[in-house]
């Protein structure tokens, strides 16, 4: 069976791996014009996502590209006693097997272990999909395929051109991301620097093999924002507009956003499709269920997604009339407890009032103060379903039955 998969970054990769073990011919085709070697940004993998990462047989690739960030310092706008938190506290408490990798990084694992085993075109996009699987490209010529998988982002093409404007699925929860590269002028090495206050939280980290650093811009507006997602000079003018008049740092890592070769802009979003399927096509990771960039795990989702998708299309024998709607079930209460997790999380790390600011300052003095086991149980306390990742229990696919393409 022929499958295309539209996006190169995490989900894509991942799911080529397991379709081409599973015998399925791939493709993978790529906006960009190479496989991204910035370093994007930091991204989270728990439990059962690191457990697939060591069946595709790339762990210790991934282990040794982790970011190796240890401590935080966060200090509020108005001074005070800086605040400062072993990340590895509460990352032990969240869950029993982490690790923070960039997100590039990841990217160029999963390109590596497949690009002999799957058909990688960069710089081209799918401009249309007949319900017989004609594909047609901005730039290739047309091609038939048995399946098409949309694993191309939050703003993804597959689902625009299926199911539809994005504006139909996408459920704002108050709150947007930035993140920059910039010089290390703070020579951080395993640790990240802040400050917050009200509704924003600016901070600096670097990253084991990164050159330079990484600025981090996190804030609430009571409204969304007008801006289009493709606009990065629009989206760095409206983070210069809040986070004007910022001490510490702020002012020099706002400079230098003209001059970063990594720039990421986006609201903190939810998609909330009733089906993640349509005929021969489906989708993968943050295109069909993202539940928020930064808060929800959407990158360990995206893993585990690819695995379950891939699993049950082999399962199924390729038939996607049972396939899909396996991979949903089987995926759904996972995407729906991340949704939740998500929409807590974006309350708690953006500070909404004063009280709010005061808590996290103190939360975070208490945490470093606590034994390890005691920081595990407030963590449980203090946050409803913290450790989902690592309720969520991975299916063993068999031996893949043999695939047919359709007549």
């Amino acid at each position: 069976m022929r499958v295309l998969i539209s996006g190169a970054s995490v989900a894509g990769p991942a799911l080529a791996y397991w379709l081409a073990r599973y015998g399925f011919t791939v493709t993978v085709v790529e906006r960009a014009p190479a496989l991204r070697r910035t370093g994007g940004h930091a991204v989270d993998l728990f439990r059962p996502a690191m457990d697939i990462v060591e069946r595709m047989g790339v762990l210790e690739q991934v282990l040794a590209a982790k970011t190796g960030t240890e401590h935080l310092t966060v200090r509020g706008e108005r001074g005070g006693r800086p605040a400062v938190l072993e990340i590895g506290r509460v990352m032990g408490a969240v869950s029993d097997r982490h690790v923070e990798i960039m997100r590039d990084d990841l990217s160029e694992i999963f390109y590596d272990a497949t690009r002999h085993d799957a058909e990688y075109v960069f710089g081209d996009s799918i401009t249309s999909i007949s319900e017989d699987g004609e594909v047609t490209f901005e730039r290739g010529a047309p091609a038939r395929f048995d399946l098409v998988i949309g694993a191309d982002g939050l703003h993804s093409n597959v689902r625009r051109l299926v199911f539809g404007p994005e504006s139909r699925f996408t459920t704002w929860i108050g709150a947007y991301l930035a993140v920059a590269s910039v010089p290390n002028h703070l020579r951080l090495d395993g640790r990240m620097e802040g400050v917050t206050g009200v509704g924003r939280l600016a901070a600096m980290y670097g990253a084991a093999r990164l050159p330079d650093a990484r600025a981090l811009f996190l804030f609430r507006t009571p409204e969304p924002l007008d801006y289009h997602h493709r606009d990065v000079a629009r989206q760095k003018e409206l983070l210069r507009e809040r986070f004007a008049g910022v001490g510490w740092e702020v002012p020099r890592l706002l400079a230098e956003l003209d001059r970063a070769s990594a720039f990421y802009f986006d609201s903190i979003t939810q998609l909330r499709l009733d089906t993640w399927s349509r005929g021969r096509v489906t989708l993968a990771g943050d295109a069909g269920y993202c539940p928020g960039p930064a808060v929800g795990g959407s990158t360990s989702l995206a893993v585990v997604g690819a695995y379950v998708l891939a699993g049950e299309l082999a399962a199924h024998g390729g038939d996607h009339t049972r396939a899909f709607p396996a991979y949903e079930a089987e995926l759904g209460e996972y995407v729906r407890r991340s949704r939740t997790f998500a929409i807590n999380a974006a309350r708690r790390l953006v500070p909404g009032s004063r009280l709010d600011l005061w808590a996290l300052l103190k939360g975070v003095r208490l945490v470093n103060r606590l034994p390890v086991a005691l920081t595990r149980a407030a963590v449980k306390l203090g946050s409803k379903g913290v450790r989902l990742h690592d309720s969520i229990a991975l299916k063993d696919y068999a031996a893949p039955r043999e695939t047919t393409s359709r007549p």
